[in-house]
């Protein structure tokens, strides 16, 4: 049995996490991520190993005997790969090197403050940032445009590696004035004479809002296009209609006042920012820093500054 071609990082630690929580749920809060990407990653697990990790007894989630001997092994790699990447840092000092990163344009909202963080503990990283829609990224990671991206969800059409950094709620917004502002759990059918605010075509934003009208039969009197995120807030904050928005495009608005989340049935939606790189472009050193600094430090910064709006 060959695990070491079919087991990540990434999956370890996310059962050593499960296996002391023994709670799926606690552990996609701890995470930041979604109950669904937990259960994905342990099931990718044991069907590399073939053998059950978990087991229920009563309401209680458990370890096997496989999950047993399993996290012994994967703390021990863990603590490995830890001192290793510690020790290879201080070897390379990591004291100069350049890097460019594409996000989708809702993550510019928050990954220039990663950026400053991750720049005091290497200064000499030049990390330069190009922005763009879910299919302009697309585009510069298959022409080797980007050393990574930041994106919702990974492209099906390239091979990469991607990693799951955080969870990314979807609320619905309104104008501060709406009539329904404060009302609890809105069936989404009461909305439907409103006119809805979209992103344009390509953008993963759209994609988000569009997938939720289509699962709930829905389709509004009305949809205006528009180019940007900042363009969506300033026509719903004039009053000119209702969009669908990533939590962590609104936090001035939303502590200001001047735009409203309605607590519909369905909202907020969870989908994950992930950071992707083409498989068969090896990364720099100072690509792969900060590629794990995103891994290690997106959900926290996104919980303490976000967890509060929703």
């Amino acid at each position: 049995m060959k695990l070491t071609r079919r087991i990540t990082l990434r999956q370890l630690e996310v059962f050593c996490e499960a296996a002391r929580q023994l709670n799926f749920s606690d552990v996609a809060e701890t995470l930041s991520l979604t109950q669904p990407a937990i259960t994905m990653q342990i099931r990718q697990l044991e069907d590399a190993i073939g053998l059950a990790l978990f087991e229920k007894n009563g309401r209680r989630k458990t370890l096997t005997e496989a999950g047993r001997r399993m996290l012994e092994h994967a703390s021990r790699i863990l603590g490995e790969v830890r001192d290793t990447e510690q020790s290879l840092l201080a070897l390379k000092g990591l004291s100069d090197g350049s890097i460019t990163v594409g996000l989708v344009s809702t993550a510019n909202h928050f990954a220039p403050r990663l950026l400053a963080a991750f720049s005091q503990l290497h200064p000499g990283i030049e990390v330069r940032f190009v922005v763009g829609n879910r299919e302009a990224l697309v585009t510069m990671l298959k022409e080797n445009q980007t050393d990574l991206a930041v994106m919702g969800r990974p492209p099906e059409e390239l091979e990469t590696v991607s990693e799951a950094l955080a969870k990314n709620p979807h609320l619905l917004v309104a104008p501060p004035t709406h009539a329904l502002r404060g009302k609890r759990r809105l069936a989404l059918r009461r909305l439907r004479d409103e006119t809805f605010l979209q992103r344009e075509s390509g953008s993963g934003t759209r994609g988000v809002m569009e997938e939720f009208f289509a699962a709930q039969g829905f389709k509004p009197r009305r949809i205006l296009s528009l180019g940007s995120n900042e363009t969506v807030k300033q026509a719903v904050m004039a009053g000119l209609g209702l969009s669908v928005l990533s939590l962590h495009t609104l936090a001035l608005e939303l502590r200001s006042g001047e735009i409203a989340s309605l607590d519909v049935a369905g909202l907020p939606l969870q989908r994950t920012w992930h950071v992707v790189h083409l498989r068969r472009r090896p990364l720099s050193p100072a690509a792969a820093a900060f590629r794990q600094f995103l891994i290690a430090e997106t959900a926290r910064y996104l919980k303490r500054e976000f967890a509060a709006l929703i």
